[in-house]
């Protein structure tokens, strides 16, 4: 959660520059595409590990991580298409470096950073829900100390003497 931070802060810095410059910058523009697949991989990097903890349907391309995620109620229903977009998006900047269209990733630059901040909350709200099985709610710090603690420690192999 913090790289994601990360990269969109980043991100915001750069949502000043202007169409002209961003085209004409090379190192803007390319600085952007870069931060974009970045950030986008993350989110698809974070539902992964998710949905492995989880043991929820394993997601056979990257836009299904974020059905699996939407199926199992972790991110909302209405935030399910923009992100398979930006799952789709992800795979233009990597695949088809060649043929990147500037005013695409300019427009997703200007107006579609708010995503990632409601996939992130998505996933907080998610990992700070109560247990079902618990009388006290836990967050998801508490609930990894508590399974950190009934974990089997190793054991020192004996040796003959």
């Amino acid at each position: 959660m913090k790289l994601l931070d990360d990269y969109t802060t980043k991100l915001r810095e750069l949502q000043t520059t202007d169409l002209r410059e961003y085209v004409r910058n090379y190192l803007i523009h390319k600085s952007v595409e870069r931060l974009l697949e970045t950030a986008i991989q993350t989110c698809l990097d974070i539902g992964r590990h998710l949905i492995a903890s989880e043991g929820w349907r394993y997601p056979e391309e990257n836009k299904e991580v974020f059905r699996v995620l939407a199926d199992e109620q972790v991110i909302p229903r209405e935030l399910l298409a923009r992100l398979e977009d930006m799952a789709g998006f992800r795979n233009v900047l990597v695949h088809e470096y060649a043929e990147i269209q500037h005013r695409k990733v300019y427009d997703n630059l200007k107006h579609d950073l708010g995503d990632f901040d409601k996939f992130a909350s998505a996933i907080v709200t998610y990992l700070n829900r109560p247990s079902a099985n618990e009388e006290k709610p836990k967050t998801a710090r508490e609930r990894r100390a508590t399974y950190a603690a009934r974990a089997p420690k190793s054991r020192k192999r004996k040796t003959a003497k």
